[in-house]
C-alpha cells in the first residue's frame, strides 16, 4: 500500500466505527454483542458483492455499499423478518484509494440509517483480486413465525411486489453501447432503470405482510422465472410437485420497463430472467389474498397478484395473449 493510505486500524476508526450499533463497542473489540428481542428467532443471511460480477469497478461506491447492504436487507425482508444488525467483510483491491472508501462509508451510512440496521463487526482486508463486499445480515421474527421458501400449496395465488425487470435493463443500459430503445427513452427513462440497478429497494416494510399472510417466500434476486422455479421446487404439501401458471398481462412494469417493451419486444427475456429484482415473490393462500393486498399498500408496496401455484412437475408456464412463451431453459442469472 502507498504511504498516503491509512493503517486497517485506522480505516475502521475513520470509516467504519462511527456507524457501530448497540453491543458493537465502536468496533474495538473482536466481537459483539446482538441480544434478541423477548420471544423472537433471529433470521440470519449473507450475500457477497464482487467487483466484475454484482456491479462495475467504476459504479459510484456509494452506489455499491448501498447495493451490498439493500441485497441482504431483502433477503430478510422477504423472511418477514424485522433487521437487527450487520457483519461487513470489506476485501480492496489494491488500486483502492481514500476518497473511494470515503465515498463508500458514506453510502454505506446512508443505508443503515435509511434500513435501520446499525453495523456490528466485520474485516477490512486486501484482496488478491477485485474488490468484494461482504454483508452478513441479522433480523429477527416472533418465534416460529419466520416465512420460508418452499411451502407454498396447490392453488395459492402468486403476487410480486413493485415492478419486475428494471435493474436487467438497467444492467443493459450500463453494460454497453445505447441501444435504439434506450434512446427512445430518453436520458429520463434510463436514469430511472439504471437507478433501479445500483440502488436495490428492499421491501423491509412487508415483513409483518408476509407473516401475517404469505405461506411462502423470497426475494426475486436472480430474475422472476428462475427464482419461481425454486420456490416451487420440491413436493408440495399436499402431496405432489407444483408449477405455476403466470399471466404476463398482470406482470407489474414500471412506465420505463413498458415502453422499453414495447419498443423492443424481445426485451421480455431479459425482464422475466435477467434478475436484480429484489421485489418480493410470494404464495398466499385464495382466502388471505385480499387482505395481503390491502396490508401491503397500506405500508406503501402495493403487490400485483401475477398467477396460481398449479399441480405438476414442470416449469412455471409464462403465458401471453398468444399462448406459451418459451423461455432460456436457466431462466435465471447463475454463478456457475
Amino acid at each position: 500500500m502507498s504511504g498516503s493510505r491509512s493503517t486497517e486500524d485506522g480505516l475502521i476508526a475513520r470509516y467504519f466505527a462511527p456507524l457501530a450499533g448497540p453491543g458493537a463497542d465502536g468496533l474495538s473489540d473482536d466481537a459483539a454483542t446482538l441480544t434478541p428481542s423477548p420471544g423472537c428467532d433471529l433470521v440470519l443471511t449473507a450475500d457477497a458483492i464482487v467487483a466484475g460480477v454484482h456491479f462495475f469497478p467504476d459504479d459510484p461506491p456509494a452506489s455499491i455499499a448501498r447495493k451490498a447492504l439493500g441485497v441482504n436487507c431483502s433477503d430478510l425482508a422477504a423472511k418477514g423478518a424485522s433487521p437487527r444488525g450487520i457483519l461487513l467483510t470489506l476485501a480492496l483491491a489494491d488500486d483502492w484509494t481514500e476518497a473511494w472508501l470515503a465515498d463508500f462509508a458514506a453510502g454505506l451510512a446512508g443505508a443503515i440509517r435509511d434500513f435501520g440496521i446499525p453495523l456490528l463487526g466485520g474485516d477490512t482486508v486486501r484482496a488478491a483480486g477485485p474488490t468484494s463486499i461482504g454483508v452478513t445480515a441479522l433480523g429477527e421474527v416472533p418465534a416460529g413465525t419466520m416465512v420460508r421458501r418452499m411451502t407454498a400449496r396447490i392453488g395459492d395465488r402468486i403476487c410480486v411486489s413493485g415492478t419486475i425487470g428494471d435493474a436487467a435493463l438497467g444492467l443493459l443500459l450500463r453494460s454497453g453501447p445505447m441501444p435504439a430503445w434506450g434512446t427512445a427513452l430518453g436520458a429520463q427513462g434510463c436514469d430511472v432503470l439504471i437507478d433501479r440497478y445500483w440502488h436495490p429497494q428492499p421491501r423491509l416494510a412487508l415483513g409483518p405482510v408476509l407473516r401475517r399472510h404469505a405461506r411462502a417466500a423470497m426475494d426475486i434476486s436472480d430474475g422472476l422465472a428462475g427464482d419461481l422455479a425454486k420456490m416451487l421446487k420440491g413436493t408440495a404439501p399436499e402431496g405432489g410437485g407444483r408449477s405455476a401458471a403466470i399471466a404476463l398481462a398482470d406482470l407489474p412494469l414500471s412506465e420505463a420497463a413498458a415502453r422499453a417493451l414495447a419498443l423492443a419486444p424481445d426485451l421480455l427475456t431479459t425482464i422475466l430472467t435477467g434478475g436484480d429484482d429484489y421485489e418480493i415473490l410470494c404464495a398466499v393462500a385464495p382466502e388471505h389474498l385480499a387482505a395481503c393486498l390491502f396490508d401491503a399498500n397500506a405500508v406503501g408496496v402495493p403487490m400485483t397478484v401475477i398467477g396460481t401455484v398449479t399441480a405438476g412437475a414442470g416449469a412455471p408456464v409464462f403465458r401471453s395473449a398468444d399462448g406459451p412463451i418459451a423461455l432460456p431453459s436457466a431462466g435465471s442469472f447463475s454463478h456457475f
